[in-house]
């Protein structure tokens, strides 16, 4: 497990915090790379971690807890708590805003977010920047991603509590659990062990832009520490936090594996329950595995998308699988012809480019604005790289010939269309 994340750390690609158990076992609980690299302080298991998009899960079981006190109905319309909410609102539900099924367009994805992050807000200032935007479809019939549904949450919470939010989750979560490290992160008070975020990874890190944290609000507004993530696991999983009718709740999804501020999937009879998180110098991860009892928590203060895959390579060791490292990876031989029919012009989101050429019996690819890096085979249609952990599959369309490519890197997938045969027109930035 060590080796896996080591892996990550000497590309520069991740900082932070890891810890693995098993039942009540801890397997591995380790800290990597610097909580502040001015102080050279390191990371260990009590370094405190800006969670990012994990709050969700704290939001979710903090309605369902209003739920069991009779204050409220998951399957409520939220106008029954907000009389004045507009008309559009009239048939979205709390159950709506949980699964991300309401249609609310997420205040992050404004194009005048940036420019409003670092300026504090209110709960109500908040909800108002979405709650006259036309939804993006009927409540109920898709999935899409909003941090304004979670954030609305969050506003409810304080409506029908009369509670702060983070009061509220200070004193039904993070107390009867001994969460001691957790809380709603400040930019003014002075947080002990707390971790600095930082952006660009490589040699030349810097700190993370300023987002004040009445923005992420019930969305992302939560820090917390590896140790005390297990505790939360320990406890939601462990009927010390909700009813076990609640609970099946919170852990059943809807569509796109969504449950309440958390994804559910079954692979191979195995059900994981996990959620990410990212914000402005943090990526974190947090899985458990229930028929198994494992947890995984991955921290880090550097932006990347290595807690991911640093988690679901933990998890795979958790639960008896094999992990193969990047140091571990052979190449076989491929006919230059199969190779020269690679050869192109692929195009991504944002205007990217890739090009794939060959110079010699060597194939090599060149994303926009970036150097040219040979890939080797390790199959006739997938190649990785040793520069980084990272490998590119070739697809093949209807007619047998080649019309796109897939970079698998950080547990993410990018697919780029194949334009042309031909790499005569530079990448540009």
């Amino acid at each position: 497990m060590d080796q896996v994340v080591q892996a990550y750390v000497e590309q520069g690609k991740f900082m932070g915090s890891v810890l693995v158990a098993r039942g009540d076992q801890i397997i591995l609980s380790k800290g990597y790379g610097s909580a502040n690299l001015e102080w050279n302080i390191p990371n260990d298991s009590s370094t405190k971690f800006r969670l990012g998009s994990l709050t969700k899960q704290f939001t979710a079981a903090s309605i369902l807890l209003l739920e069991e006190r009779g204050k409220l109905k998951v399957e409520d319309p939220v106008k029954t708590y907000l009389p004045d909410a507009p008309a559009a609102w009239d048939k979205i539900t709390i159950f709506n805003l949980l699964t991300h099924t309401s249609g609310i367009p997420s205040f992050t994805g404004f194009p005048d977010y940036r420019s409003k992050e670092a300026f504090p807000t209110t709960p109500e200032e908040l909800v108002a920047r979405f709650r006259d935007k036309p939804l993006e479809f009927a409540p109920g019939t898709k999935w899409n991603y909003s941090n304004s549904g979670y954030a609305l949450l969050g506003y409810l919470i304080e409506r029908v509590s009369g509670e702060k939010y983070a009061r509220f989750i200070q004193e039904n979560l993070f107390q009867p659990l001994g969460m001691k490290d957790s809380g709603y992160d400040s930019n003014t008070a002075v947080i002990l062990h707390r971790a600095t975020g930082y952006a660009g990874t490589g040699k030349t890190p810097r700190i993370a832009g300023y987002i004040d944290m009445s923005i992420p609000f019930s969305a992302g507004a939560l820090y917390s520490t590896t140790e005390d993530l297990l505790r939360w696991e320990r406890g939601l999983f462990g009927g010390k936090v909700l009813t076990r009718a609640s609970e099946r709740k919170m852990t059943t999804p809807f569509l796109e594996n969504y449950a309440f501020g958390l994804t559910v999937e079954t692979k191979e009879g195995r059900q994981s329950i996990s959620h990410n998180g990212g914000i402005n110098g943090f990526n974190t991860f947090l899985a458990y595995y229930p028929g198994d009892q494992v947890t995984v928590v991955v921290l880090g203060n550097i932006s990347s998308q290595a807690p991911d895959a640093i988690g679901a390579s933990l998890g795979t060791l958790a639960l008896g699988g094999q992990v193969e490292l990047p140091s571990e990876k052979k190449s076989i031989e491929v006919s230059t012809e199969i190779l020269r029919s690679y050869v192109g012009t692929y195009a991504g989101p944002g205007g990217r480019k890739n090009l794939v050429m060959l110079d010699g019996d060597q194939l090599m690819t060149q994303l926009s604005g970036q150097p040219k890096i040979p890939i080797f085979p390790r199959s006739e249609s997938r190649f990785f790289l040793k520069v980084v952990d990272a490998e590119v599959e070739f697809v093949k369309g209807e007619k047998g010939t080649v019309s796109a490519l897939i970079i698998h890197q950080d547990g993410q997938d990018l697919t780029m269309v194949r334009q042309s045969d031909s790499t005569e027109s530079p990448p540009g930035r």
